[in-house]
């Protein structure tokens, strides 16, 4: 097997010839001579002949360890003999090692262009001190450069806007779907702006995008033969707005719905339960049993009491209390402890009792009839609570109804994920209010359209909508209407502005990290040249 050289450790596959290696104070300086070709003149490409005179220039290279390398390159300057081209003489360029303007070497310039694509300016700064690099943010900075954008846009283009700052200035992204990778960057999201890179840059036979209409404008003026594709996700998040709304507009059907049912159980003889066999999973009770645990763990190891104290961060008469006291004594202590959220079930039932009694009922029978109910908190709570309705303090009972939220959730989302529960409660909900009722149909039947891509059902759907939908879902199906045809392409094809998404996360990612002082430019050059 044969040795490598010392070349072939240094500049494997690069055309110099090493002559010296001197160590000094932490820094390896290599001395080496070019032995490349001649070569070509840069203005005129013609292959040089004659040389002019040699200079040795340094170059910082890529550490080696934990030691710095700096380059002594000996190179040659040549004549150009070409009478026409303006340039005399110029310096060679080692392949691989050198580049004109440089003082570092063509390695250890991609380690600092990918760590600058990565970081950005300061970060990266920092990390180069880390790894013995010698570069500021400036210079790092100054190594980012946008790739040229293409002449054409891409066939499948999808547009997103991105906000520099929320609610006030806002840019355009531009992403090839196919290839999965930002094709440029806008610094509005205007519809000229937009309009005018369509002019262009034509080429775009798809071009998927969210509700926006700037963008719509901009499509039919500069590419009126592009086919228009509406995102799935955002007519998904549009129609549960439009359900939320009605679920607003609503909440008091169902608020009435739960009083009457209240009044109703109010009047049920109560039925009798059993006291539980064990102690309810709470968590004062689990506590209770775990400290207890502990310390007697501690004792059985002959801690001291201040030192179990300092240990738990307890007191000291806590402590005493838990070494001194049984197990059961201290659960059935922590159980008479619990919230006063434990008696919200029965406040309904108490209220009802004094209105029925004129508030000659007293506190120790509601204690025992809703103890019977399956109460299991103390009779001091229910004391306080008869006494402020007595004294006109207490607060009114409201009614257990769903947010509009959740209700949203119930109805977006497929049915067989919903746990019995749940659907029992949304149930409950269509019950009680017609209209709620209507537009959990019509979503879900829209929802259906769109995970199955049914779009040539959805002129029907919006008929349907129109006639006896309520109105948060008639306005959501007039916007259907408005954007038809790009709406049934959405539901049809496979295109969709997921990919363009992902890259607004992205683009949200490098603008947090920049700290919002680079211009737009920077921001420009770090959004297409990193993957």
């Amino acid at each position: 097997m044969a040795s490598k050289t010392v070349e072939d450790v240094l500049f494997p596959g690069i055309d110099v010839r090493v002559e010296r290696v001197s160590d000094a104070s932490d820094v390896l300086v290599v001395e080496a001579v070019s032995t490349a070709r001649p070569g070509r003149c840069p203005d005129c490409r013609k292959q040089a002949r004659r040389v002019h005179s040699t200079y040795q220039c340094a170059l910082d290279e890529r550490p080696l360890g934990s030691r710095r390398v700096i380059v002594r390159l000996r190179v040659r300057r040549y004549f150009c003999d070409r009478r026409s081209c303006a340039r005399t003489t110029f310096v060679e360029q080692v392949p691989g090692l050198s580049a004109r303007y440089r003082r570092s070497s063509t390695g250890l310039s991609d380690w600092l262009r990918s760590i600058a694509i990565e970081l950005g300016g300061r970060p990266a700064a920092r990390l180069c001190r880390r790894l013995r690099l010698t570069a500021g943010r400036t210079r790092l900075l100054r190594l980012l450069t946008a790739p040229a954008v293409a002449d054409r846009a891409p066939r499948v283009l999808g547009v997103d806007e991105f906000a520099f700052r929320k609610g006030c200035t806002y840019g355009t992204v531009l992403v090839d779907v196919e290839a999965g990778r930002v094709v440029d960057v806008l610094p509005d999201r205007t519809s000229e702006t937009f309009a005018a890179w369509l002019t262009k840059h034509p080429g775009a036979e798809i071009i998927c995008r969210d509700r926006a209409s700037a963008y719509t404008k901009a499509v039919r003026v500069a590419a009126p033969d592009a086919l228009e594709v509406a995102d799935r996700w955002h007519l998904l998040q549009n129609l549960s707005s439009a359900v939320e709304k009605t679920c607003h507009q609503h909440r008091d059907c169902l608020r009435k719905r739960a009083e009457e049912e209240t009044v109703a159980d109010v009047l049920k003889p109560p039925p009798m339960l059993l006291p539980p066999a064990a102690l309810p999973r709470t968590q004062i009770i689990e506590r209770t049993r775990h400290r207890y645990e502990d310390i007697h763990r501690l004792l059985e190891m002959r801690w001291t009491i201040s030192a179990i104290a300092r240990r738990l961060n307890l007191d000291r008469k806590t402590v005493r209390r838990f070494r001194d006291t049984d197990l059961d004594e201290l659960l059935a202590s922590a159980r008479e402890r619990r919230p006063n959220g434990v008696m919200d079930p029965f406040k309904a039932y108490i209220n009802a009792r004094f209105t029925e009694t004129h508030g000659q009922v007293s506190g120790i029978r509601l204690f025992l009839e809703i103890q019977a109910r399956g109460y299991q908190g103390s009779r001091q709570v229910v004391r306080k609570h008869l006494a402020a309705l007595r004294a006109g303090t207490a607060e009114p009972v409201r009614a257990d109804i769903p947010s509009p939220r959740k209700i949203t959730s119930w109805i977006m989302r497929p049915r067989e994920t919903l746990t019995e529960s749940q659907d029992e409660r949304l149930l409950q909900v269509r019950l009680a209010c017609p209209d709620i009722a209507r537009a959990c149909d019509l979503a879900r039947v829209f929802a259906d359209l769109v995970r199955h891509q049914r779009g040539y059902l959805l002129l029907e759907w919006i008929r349907q909508a129109e006639q006896d939908a309520p109105k948060p879902m008639k306005g959501f199906a007039g916007f259907l209407r408005h954007d038809l045809d790009a709406v049934t392409a959405g539901l049809t094809l496979p295109w969709s502005s997921g990919v363009v998404e992902g890259h607004v996360n992205r683009v949200k990612t490098l603008k947090r990290a920049m700290y919002g002082r680079a211009s737009f430019e920077l921001l420009r050059v770090r959004i297409l040249t990193q993957p």
